[in-house]
């Protein structure tokens, strides 16, 4: 009976050495305490009661660094927060090399970080995420290695400056603001006044222009009457004129004012004009 019993105690003895090691896992197997090899997923055998096996995921984590403060170049005080990927690559590093090597590295994370963020200004830092985040990457690349650790994604979430500052930056936001709202208006009254002043201008040119034209028409109308007017007394005979002379003194001896004042030299002339010679015929008679 007793046989039996310590034959089944040795059954089961044995049957604990046999441990699955699941996918995407590693075994680390220490005996009596002494780091002894590495296995990998799968069924893995022991011997019980003298070694022990430790599992070691190598499957991503996310993990969350809390804000935390940072003093820039410029000496502002700003407020940020990460979130990162990472993946155990060693196993052996990672689990006997530091205590907490999750911790070890987001402490080296943060030291980066407020190393890069210290060399720039508030201003440069807060438009700079894309390259604090390239920057940061390349930083901690070789040296998470130490922990058996590759950060795989890192990201800066945010960076607030301080509330002060955040007071300081609306103030100064509104007074730009303002002042960018000053300057179009007065641009666009000046441009408004360029404009009005503009059209006034081309009216007056265009009203001169078209009195210029009017009187260079009329002008130049009169000039043609009047080269007409001469062209045909040059070509006219002199019957015409003597025509013209009895009209005026028949109009003349039909009016009130009947006085005619001629030069002497053209008292000859009258004669030649019927009416007038009658005249001067019954004249002489008296």
């Amino acid at each position: 009976m007793l046989k039996a019993i310590i034959i089944i105690l040795l059954i089961c003895v044995l049957l604990s050495g046999f441990r699955v090691i699941p996918q995407n896992n590693e075994g680390l197997i220490e005996t009596l305490g002494k780091y002894s090899r590495t296995v990998k997923a799968g069924f893995v055998f022991i011997i019980p009661l003298v070694q022990h096996i430790r599992r070691v995921s190598l499957a991503m984590f996310p993990a969350e660094i809390s804000k935390y403060s940072i003093i820039t170049k410029d000496n502002a005080e700003i407020t940020t927060s990460l979130t990162l990927n990472y993946l155990v690559t060693d196993s052996y590093k990672y689990f006997y090399n530091n205590t907490d090597s999750v911790k070890s590295m987001v402490e080296l994370i943060r030291g980066h970080l407020r190393d890069i963020i210290g060399r720039m200004d508030l201003n440069d830092a807060l438009g700079s995420t894309s390259e604090i985040n390239a920057q940061l990457s390349d930083a901690i690349g070789d040296l998470t290695d130490i922990y058996g650790i590759r950060v795989v994604r890192v990201n800066i979430d945010e960076l607030l400056p301080s509330t002060e500052i955040q007071k300081a930056m609306d103030k100064q936001l509104t007074a730009d603001r303002e002042k960018i709202a000053a300057i179009e208006k007065a641009e666009g009254e000046a441009k408004n006044i360029e404009l009005t002043t503009k059209a006034k201008n081309e009216a007056l040119v265009a009203t001169a222009k078209a009195n210029a034209e009017a009187v260079k028409t009329r002008a130049d109308a009169e000039a043609y009457r009047i080269a007409k007017l001469q062209a045909s007394l040059a070509d006219a005979s002199d019957g015409y004129f003597k025509n013209q002379s009895l009209d005026s003194f028949n109009n003349l001896a039909t009016g009130p004012n009947n006085l005619i004042v001629v030069d002497k030299d053209d008292i000859t002339n009258l004669g030649k004009i019927p009416a007038t010679a009658k005249v001067w015929q019954q004249t002489e008679d008296k």
